[in-house]
């Protein structure tokens, strides 16, 4: 009946009623508790039926398919053959049987990489779908998961709210239904007693209902859709990409090195053969060489490619983004994470965001004196009964109580400080909505600013309320109720003297709004608009609305790390100033507007402004959409913050949209990449800050992983070419990628944000992600390790035959248990790409557990697992002496970073204007710089 909206049906039922009836549940009282375990089992939960996610064992599967590791494998068996012929059982075994450990254990690791990738995806798609709605249960209203709906439950719907269910319309106001979502029309549908069918997974545009909930999970509308699509998530963020791109170029000259490698190696085997006139005879041993050889350049290939930055990549996302959900910022897009790295500019909302959801009305002015509100002596004696009438009836806002029986409300953080006002001058909800009935409702939107109501009174008169902004309400009066509590005209001076009083409560960084009423005359035709003029002004309410905590301090760190941060609210533009010159964004090289008077300036007028702006107040969401575009239009990433459905739009266009948890509907959330779950500014600082340590450490990592990819390249071509044998075999090569990809990517993509993240201006977008300071470490080191192993290869050291190994075997394991040792070292160094200090954080860091971890197994490896490797066991001073040479490159990279190179980071400060600059001392540390000028000298 719901999904085929058929009208005649539920006449026949009785309406509403009827099926309220029929599914045993009073409309006042709603569903009782004690019976929800009963509705689950008769009507089903209210869960979709997900798509089963790939196994562990599927991501190996597809990890096989990769072409170079099929031959490698092809390789390896063949290989096993080969020796098996030649050495016999089980020697034969070794080299083949090491080739596959190392394969399976590169597959194991991508596999790893993706599966964890997968089960990031699944958790974020889990906390996407964690949406709280409004019930009426035990004849109290509360809030709870839309999972645990049943058939039966009165779910109130408010703008910008998802329909968590199949259901009938009981009663509202003006309640605009958006199902573009399942029919695709953009228009939207009124609800009401004609059309009272609401389905599942459509948002509420604009009004407020309450409805029966109908049907759940599968057998709603929305339930039989999800079973015919598949939602597949997300897949890849920009970085991935532009990695992805960095590593098929790794990949390609691996390739090359990898091809010049095998024909270096053919044909000095060939010469050798026409040399020894032996071209024409081919013995099983020359068969095993060329396989050799091949193998040992699909290998180059396989190490070549970075496979370890996507498991980086993914470690270093999902670590962020745990930590975030920790931090109250939950993530929707995992893009948006990294593109807090480029962020420049924050356009934030004040209620709620700048300042704390506590709202309290702190001052009032009604008939003719200013009250303060927090003086119990100053509470009014005779509170004016239209007073108390506006504050029940015009608002959205309810009163409950919880099982405690203890009394709450439930609304906005403007609407229960007003409610809670009324309830404290001694009104009751209940009783007003009794005695007067609300005839229609227009709720308050960010294009009016002004919500208004029609009520009947009990004599039978019609009489109009409206409440909203001070200038846009007083704008409406004619009238006013002076200090006997009649209405009077309202003169030019009087209007005066109330705008005065807007002012000094401004000032006071109080959010103000006034309270007016107007009687109509005659009937009220319910089709028309309510009137905008001709009300008569009751009061004026200033409400107080603390600071975040630490609000401060996060501001001077966005200005810090040459972030911007522009404030646009809906407030009185006094009332803005106030807050903004406090919270530190409101400077004395900024100015504050106006909504309209921004919006009337040339499109060129905009652009010269918009720099400069640092406050709109007035401001409608199309201003916000406006001003965003235009600081994207001057290439800046820009951050917004939102909480209505009106500002949907200006989430969706920016780079980086934050929707409020507490204050934000599900319309803006699900436009929104981030969700701020506590409403707190400082919390979105705290997603900057991880942005920029994720950006960072994939560097770190990249720049660690490109000098171990480097060294082996060129060391082993060059041994292609000059002997008989390469110094690093499969095994090995298979073995230092594993370390390098595996614990390398997870120690270093993990590394926490420091404070000196928040010193240093944000990374350019379009900034090539291989800096210069990257490529003199990357060069220095890999310099320094080319030169040392070419010397242990070519002129090689002194050693004596040892635990049954022979001088080759060990100046073979000595050179490639120093090249290990290197990496680990320089793992170290890799902590911090400019400082010479790599110990921050000291022993916390998991950098120095991956550098146990990788020693542990390179003990095992070279002492035990020889006949695998092709290693065998070293004495301790050949250990010691391997340690030493990787010792060697920590202070070869202090050496290094002491090299001037075009800093990626340039100062944040940039002097446009300084007379006498040359008498200036001008000092830069970090990224910051520090400027001495003469007294009278101006600074910009």
């Amino acid at each position: 009946m719901v999904q085929k909206k058929d009208v005649k049906t539920l006449r026949s039922l009785g309406g509403v009623n009827g099926v309220a009836e029929a599914v045993k549940v009073n409309i006042d009282e709603g569903v009782k508790s004690t019976d929800l375990t009963m509705r689950h089992e008769t009507y089903g939960a209210n869960k979709y039926t997900e798509k089963p996610s790939k196994s562990f064992f599927m991501f190996v599967w597809e990890a096989l398919h990769n072409l170079s590791i099929i031959i490698l494998i092809v390789c390896a068996v063949v290989s096993i053959g080969l020796e098996l012929d030649t050495d016999g059982f089980p020697n034969g075994l070794y080299g083949g049987l090491g080739i596959l450990l190392g394969v399976l254990l590169m597959v194991t690791v991508t596999a790893v990489g993706d599966y964890n990738q997968s089960l990031l995806l699944k958790d974020l798609d889990k906390e996407k779908k964690k949406i709280v709605c409004q019930v009426t249960r035990d004849a109290c209203r509360k809030k709870v998961s839309i999972y645990d709906l049943v058939v039966g439950d009165i779910v109130h719907l408010s703008t910008g709210d998802q329909v968590p269910a199949d259901g009938i319309f009981i009663s509202g106001y003006s309640l605009l239904i958006d199902e573009s979502s399942l029919t695709g029309e953009s228009e939207a549908v009124h609800i009401d007693e004609k059309k009272p069918f609401v389905l599942s997974g459509t948002k509420v545009q604009d009004g407020s209902a309450k409805m029966l909930v109908a049907a759940v999970g599968m057998r709603t509308e929305w339930g039989k859709l999800r079973e015919t699509s598949s939602d597949e998530g997300e897949t890849e963020t920009p970085l991935q990409v532009k990695l992805k791109g960095i590593a098929g170029i790794i990949g390609k000259i691996g390739l090359v090195f990898a091809v010049l490698s095998f024909i270096v190696s053919t044909v000095r085997l060939l010469v050798e053969k026409a040399a020894q006139d032996e071209f024409s005879s081919w013995r099983r041993a020359d068969s095993l060489r060329m396989l050799d050889s091949l193998v040992n350049a699909i290998t180059i290939i396989v190490s070549a490619e970075p496979e370890g930055l996507a498991l980086a990549v993914a470690s270093s996302i999902a670590f962020a983004w745990r930590k975030l959900m920790d931090e109250k910022a939950f993530v929707r897009h995992l893009s948006a994470i990294e593109t807090m790295a480029h962020s420049t500019c924050i356009c934030t909302g004040k209620t709620g965001t700048l300042t704390t959801d506590y709202m309290v009305v702190d001052k009032l002015w009604v008939l003719d004196q200013i009250i303060d509100v927090k003086e119990p002596s100053q509470l009014l004696e005779n509170v004016p009964p239209v007073l108390l009438h506006c504050i029940f009836k015009c608002t959205d806002a309810e009163v409950g109580k919880d099982t405690r029986n203890q009394t709450f409300v439930l609304g906005t953080p403007t609407e229960s400080a007003i409610l809670k006002f009324g309830l404290r001058l001694g009104g009751d909800l209940g009783t007003m909505h009794s005695e007067i009935e609300l005839l229609k409702m227009e709720p308050f939107n960010s294009e009016k600013k002004s919500m208004s109501v029609i009520t009947c009174l009990p004599n039978g008169q019609i009489r109009a309320f409206c409440k909203g902004a001070s200038e846009i309400v007083l704008g409406m009066c004619d009238k006013i109720i002076d200090g006997s509590g009649e209405p009077v005209q309202l003169s030019e001076e009087k209007a005066k003297v109330i705008t005065n009083v807007i002012n000094e409560f401004a000032d006071k960084a109080l959010r103000t709004l006034c309270l007016a009423y107007m009687d109509v005359e005659g009937e009220f035709d319910m089709h028309e608009d309510i009137p905008s003029l001709g009300f008569t002004l009751i009061a004026v309410v200033g409400i107080e609305n603390p600071l975040s905590p630490g609000l401060k301090e996060a501001v001077e760190t966005c200005l810090a790390a040459g972030i911007s941060v522009r404030m646009v609210t809906g407030d009185n533009i006094n009332t803005a100033i106030a807050i903004a010159k406090e919270c530190g964004i409101l400077t004395e090289h900024g100015i504050a507007t106006e909504g309209p008077e921004f919006r009337n300036k040339t499109n060129e007028e905009k652009s010269e402004a918009a720099p400069i702006i640092q406050v709109v107040a007035r401001s409608s969401p199309t201003d916000k959409l406006e001003l965003v575009n235009n600081f994207m239009a001057l290439s800046e990433v820009v951050a917004v913050t939102g909480n209505t459905t009106n500002d949907a739009p200006t989430l969706h266009a920016s780079d980086i949209g934050f929707a409020m948890g507490i204050a934000g509907t599900e319309v803006a959330k699900e436009q929104a990449d981030v969700i701020v779950m506590d409403d707190d500014f400082t919390t979105i600082v705290k997603v900057a800050k991880w942005g920029r340590a994720v950006y960072i450490n994939i560097q770190k990592f990249f720049q660690f992983q490109l000098t171990a990819k480097i060294v082996p390249l060129i060391i082993n071509l060059i041994s292609s070419c000059f002997t008989d044998s390469t110094p690093f075999n499969a095994v090995q090569l298979i073995w230092v990628n594993l370390i390098v990809d595996t614990l390398g990517a997870l120690a270093l993509a993990k590394e926490p944000p420091n404070d000196c993240l928040m010193i240093r201006p944000p990374v350019k977008r379009a900034e090539w992600f291989i800096t210069k300071t990257m490529w003199r470490n990357i060069i220095g080191q890999s310099v320094y390790q080319m030169v040392v192993l070419s010397v242990l290869i070519y002129v090689g050291i002194p050693v004596e035959n040892s635990q049954g190994g022979n001088a080759t075997d060990i100046l073979n394991t000595f050179v490639f248990n120093t090249f290990v040792f290197c990496q680990v070292f320089n793992e170290i160094n890799s902590r911090d790409i400019d400082k010479i200090n790599i110990f921050g954080g000291k022993f916390s860091s998991g950098v120095f557990d991956a550098v146990l971890i990788s020693i542990l197994l390179q003990i095992i490896i070279v002492e035990f697992f020889g006949t695998f490797a092709s290693t065998v066991p070293l004495d301790w001073d050949l250990w010691l002496l391997s340690i030493g040479i990787g010792f060697v490159s920590m202070p070869i990279a202090a050496v290094l970073k002491c090299i001037p190179v075009e800093n990626s980071h340039k100062p944040i400060a940039v002097v446009l204007k300084c007379d006498h600059v040359e008498n200036s001392v001008v000092e830069q540390h970090d990224g910051v710089v520090k400027v001495d000028v003469p007294d009278g000298v101006e600074l910009i």
